[in-house]
């Protein structure tokens, strides 16, 4: 089982995909809804509030809460893969017809990130929180997974479609696993009250508009390439070009 999950995670096409999935959590964590509430995040799964926050003493519950927390949302988000990926897989003798359909839906999703779709813009949240503390830090990154934020929604569309496309399941619960890294780990980097990542993550806060758009274009691009057929193009290249069992890029 062991070389079987090696060998599905060491195929360049699929190494490409997971770097997709690993950017769009990036881009979701910078996006304007949500890493100006990331102190507040922090604050409820580990209790803390104000300088208790930025003590170094704290910084092991800070590091534990967000870690219990990115746990909580990597549950939800991968088993929504999985199920995603085995639908792909149910679907396969249309293969064709899934790329288009998810292709069309990603440009939508795309279109959402930046803005211009209104009527995805609303949240949809579970307002029943659970108790502040470390204790309801999995069971906030629950909630937080199963409710619709729009600077979360569409990028995590995006790859549950590309685990559809790739229509197995262990190849969808990589790409879950890489979107929920892209997303989760910043949120442990801020924990730890890096000066230099604060400084990046305030600098990116300033020009939050730029970072909805341009991950608004690149899924655009990708939702494009797998409805025009370009995508399945370049993976089979990857794979003429990469072999099996090879890392790739």
């Amino acid at each position: 089982m062991g070389q079987k999950f090696a060998d599905i995670a060491s195929t360049g096409p699929l190494m490409l995909a997971a770097l997709v999935a690993a950017l769009a959590g990036l881009v979701s964590f910078l996006s304007p809804c949500i890493l100006p509430l990331v102190p507040g995040y922090l604050s409820y799964v580990t209790g803390l509030a104000g300088a208790d926050m930025d003590s170094g003493s704290r910084r092991t519950r800070m590091l534990a809460g967000s870690g219990l927390f990115v746990a909580g949302f990597t549950v939800i988000f991968v088993g929504t893969g999985i199920v995603f990926a085995g639908l792909g897989r149910v679907l396969g003798e249309h293969q064709r017809t899934v790329e288009i359909v998810t292709g069309a839906l990603i440009m939508l999703m795309g279109l959402s990130f930046a803005g211009l779709v209104p009527g995805l813009q609303r949240e949809l949240r579970i307002r029943k929180l659970p108790a502040v503390g470390l204790a309801g830090a999995p069971l906030l990154g629950a909630v937080f997974a199963l409710g619709w934020v729009p600077c979360v929604g569409p990028t995590l569309g995006a790859v549950l479609g590309l685990a559809a496309v790739e229509g197995s399941v262990g190849r969808g619960a990589l790409l879950s696993v890489a979107y929920c890294i892209g997303l989760g780990l910043p949120f442990l980097v801020f924990s730890l009250g890096l000066r230099k990542v604060m400084g990046l993550f305030t600098a990116v806060r300033k020009h939050s508009r730029w970072v909805t758009r341009i991950g608004g274009a690149l899924l655009v691009i990708v939702g494009l390439a797998l409805v025009s057929g370009l995508w399945g193009e370049f993976m089979n290249w990857l794979r003429a070009t990469v072999g099996p069992g090879t890392v790739g890029i």
